[in-house]
């Protein structure tokens, strides 16, 4: 089967947070691990990357895990 190439994460990570929109001058919990943050996910919510990240990761495997036990 030849598909398209897969699309390569930015560097830095699996989220491109370079935009001007992900930074906010005020410090916020971030929602994820409660520590202070100054970045923004897409829906403004404070967020650290990395931790937006691995909620990410972890909401692909159990999508996937349901997928494969047929829980979807």
């Amino acid at each position: 089967m030849t598909g398209r190439p897969r699309p390569q994460p930015p560097p830095g990570g699996l989220l491109d947070w370079r935009d001007q929109s992900h930074w906010s001058w005020t410090a916020k919990p971030c929602r994820y691990c409660d520590r202070p943050t100054h970045l923004r996910d897409s829906k403004r919510s404070p967020a650290h990357k990395t931790c937006a990240e691995d909620a990410l990761a972890q909401q692909a495997a159990e999508a996937a895990d349901a997928y494969r036990t047929d829980t979807l």
